[in-house]
């Protein structure tokens, strides 16, 4: 007999960058994945501006990039009533359980994380203690929610480790606190290359502006950086080791477009690279065309966008303060 009582939705708890536009790597990897999430888990989004205290910041700038990742957040299909989305110092309890799992996170964990390393390297005039320590706030961003599922590049996969990590020792000392997280790794497009440096991710940090593609970009500029790609000295449509350059163009037209890896080789079977780079330039055009009607609009209504983060402030305050609340009494702190 069918059970009557519906499976429990998962938790998903994802972060977006409050600094440099968003780009396309951005979306495909990450993005368009977490919002398709809201259809299967209860989400909880952030701008995570705290993070971005890691490298020095124009107030000014990381200010308005703040709104500007809002909007375009919005602009990208998050659901502000049926998901919980807000900015990270908005939420008190973001820094003060970070603090609290301070204290249960060896020195040694933090020192082998992979990003804490290169950062430092390009870094060096501003190596502080929150480039080393943010793993904690992040971690502290994923526990506060009892998440369930973290999605996540894989370069990110080593600070859900963490996150599990410090949930399983404190649980371990104090009962079950924590919801052990998993991080959520999509199949395809989890991981799109440079334009011009194919074996390289594409960053918001690249100094070669024709190597990344953003999601406010003009078609103009869309069309232009995708005609000038780095692709190799063949000419086959084919996805393989190798060949870097062609096998990112074919997954970024592959995941735009709903079509398997396979059904683009055999779409494109015989044309050659020119044919093949107007193709995904014009598919990524056709994307990125309501995501950036719709940001110019909500852009453009700052009250909107204020009421949806502080409500969306105010439902995670509410939730995240059931776990402080629990740890707070389990370690020894006294009520206020």
């Amino acid at each position: 007999m069918e059970s009557s009582v519906s499976e429990k939705r998962k938790i998903s708890l994802s972060g977006i960058q409050a600094t440099g536009d968003i780009h396309l790597g951005n979306y495909l990897g990450a993005l368009k994945y977490w919002v398709n999430l809201q259809e299967e888990c209860d989400c909880v989004y952030t701008i995570v501006d705290l993070h971005a205290l890691t490298v020095r910041q124009d107030p000014k700038v990381l200010r308005d990039g703040t709104l500007r990742s809002y909007a375009l957040g919005l602009a990208c299909g998050i659901d502000p009533v049926r998901s919980v989305f807000f900015i990270q110092s908005h939420v008190h309890t973001h820094a003060e359980l970070a603090w609290a799992l301070n204290c249960y996170t060896p020195y040694g964990e933090l020192g082998r994380m992979t990003q804490f390393k290169d950062k430092s390297r390009s870094h060096q005039d501003n190596i502080n203690a929150g480039l080393f320590d943010y793993p904690v706030l992040m971690a502290a961003d994923i526990l506060l929610y009892q998440s369930d599922v973290v999605p996540v590049g894989e370069d990110q996969k080593q600070h859900v480790e963490l996150a599990r990590n410090i949930a399983v020792r404190f649980n371990g000392i104090y009962g079950d606190t924590f919801t052990i997280p998993e991080p959520l790794i999509p199949k395809v497009g989890a991981r799109i290359m440079s334009l011009q440096e194919p074996d390289n991710k594409m960053s918001k940090s690249d100094p070669n502006p024709r190597a990344t593609i953003g999601l406010l970009e003009n078609p103009d500029a869309v069309m232009k950086k995708f005609r000038s790609a780095v692709t190799d000295s063949g000419s086959e449509i084919v996805f393989k080791k190798g060949r870097d350059g062609i096998s990112n163009l074919i997954s970024i037209y592959s995941t735009v477009t709903g079509k398997t890896v396979k059904e683009v080789e055999h779409d494109f079977a015989g044309q050659g690279y020119g044919t093949f780079k107007l193709a995904v330039g014009e598919a990524v055009c056709g994307l990125l065309r309501p995501i950036q009607e719709k940001y110019s609009a909500l852009i453009k209504d700052r009250a909107y966008l204020e009421q949806c983060y502080r409500d969306g402030a105010l439902r995670a305050l509410q939730l995240s303060g059931r776990t402080l609340g629990k740890v707070y009494k389990k370690i020894g702190i006294l009520p206020a």
